[in-house]
């Protein structure tokens, strides 16, 4: 395995010592020990800050992928109607997945370099009459952010849909009021701009998603109905992840006590950076509109003359990595992750620095 002395994947992003740390102590059972409770109901309450809700936070032993199924599956019965809203592969896939498990899904769909309009999405809404509404808030393959409070306008304005919201490369990076947008379901994970190991699956619930949780009642592994009085009960569906936990509780003090505002600065600051720097290289951003990006990730075009696999050699070989891009934008884009730990200005002229060499020196 390698490890890069200029890392810019968008995720899993750079862990730090102090939270790697915390995930090596030998813990004990998590299942009898009231320390992990505590644990637990701190990183809960951590959270609700750092997404600002007032609802609750179930944290999963899994992947982030795992919190994705889990809100679909616990939320959706055959033929329900899901609107899909999808500017990016990753919003195309969620109406997919909804679509495996017997939903009516119709897809929205805007390019991969656009962001969602608002107004499109209310007329869908008010024509599909949904019980769920998907979209993901940063499409890291393009490197775009949707408007996220529009959109959260939007569908309570005309539905009692729920709102299905991954967060999963924006949580801790880039504006996200949960509670006020009107996001039922936030997807989140722990290895993006928590910049924890990727062990856990985050997923915000508000009251009117637990009662819909409630009335489907789906029973699984990533069933959410179990987390509802998991900690009031002491009795969680299966044995936790006390390590992953501890990690992710110095991972959210880290936020926290920087400040959110800060954090959300910081992220800007550093995206406004890497743009402005690629551009100085000659390298054109994807999505040309600079509004449509996200200050989690930048992506830009592939120079035609060079091609990805060059690229990336020539990085590779320098101690930098970055990210590709899948779908129709495979080969054409590569991505920056200034996210979490990443979101360094150092960090970030070290990874403009490598790249003006790559780009003119095999």
């Amino acid at each position: 395995m390698e490890t890069y002395r200029v890392p810019m994947v968008p995720g899993p992003t750079r862990v730090l010592e102090t939270v790697l740390r915390a995930y090596l102590v030998d813990y004990g059972s998590a299942d009898l020990e009231d320390e992990f409770f505590t644990l637990y109901g701190r990183v809960q309450d951590r959270l609700r800050a750092i997404l600002q809700t007032d609802g609750d936070v179930a944290v999963m032993s899994g992947e982030g992928m795992l919190g994705l199924w889990a809100g679909l599956k616990s939320c959706l019965r055959p033929r329900d109607r899901v609107l899909a809203l999808a500017s990016g592969l990753f919003g195309e896939g969620l109406g997919d997945m909804a679509r495996s498990l017997g939903a009516e899904v119709e897809t929205l769909s805007v390019a991969h370099d656009a962001i969602l309009d608002p107004d499109q999405v209310a007329e869908a809404v008010r024509r599909t009459r949904p019980q769920l509404v998907t979209v993901v808030h940063c499409e890291t393959p393009s490197g775009t952010l949707n408007p996220l409070q529009a959109i959260g306008q939007a569908v309570r304005e005309h539905s009692d849909a729920l709102l299905y919201v991954d967060a999963v490369a924006s949580a801790a990076g880039a504006a996200l009021c949960t509670a006020d947008w009107g996001v039922d379901l936030c997807l989140v994970a722990s290895q993006k701009c928590l910049s924890a190991p990727p062990g856990l699956a985050i997923v915000g619930i508000s009251q009117r998603a637990w009662q819909t949780i409630e009335a489907v009642g789906y029973q699984g592994y990533d069933a959410l109905l179990p987390w509802r009085h998991a900690l009031a009960e002491h009795y969680f569906p299966y044995t936790p992840d006390w390590h992953s936990l501890a990690a992710l509780d110095v991972a959210c003090g880290r936020v926290l006590d920087e400040g959110l505002a800060g954090v959300l600065d910081r992220h800007a600051r550093v995206a406004a950076r890497c743009r402005a720097g690629l551009q100085k290289l000659g390298l054109a951003l994807f999505p040309a509109a600079e509004a449509f990006s996200s200050p989690t990730v930048t992506a830009a075009k592939v120079p035609a003359a060079l091609g990805w696999p060059e690229l990336d050699r020539r990085l590779r070989r320098r101690g930098m990595v970055v990210g590709g891009s899948w779908g129709a934008e495979a080969g054409r884009v590569f991505r920056l992750g200034h996210m979490g730990t990443q979101a360094d200005d150092a960090l970030m002229d070290a990874a403009l620095d490598t790249l003006a060499e790559a780009l003119h020196t095999p």
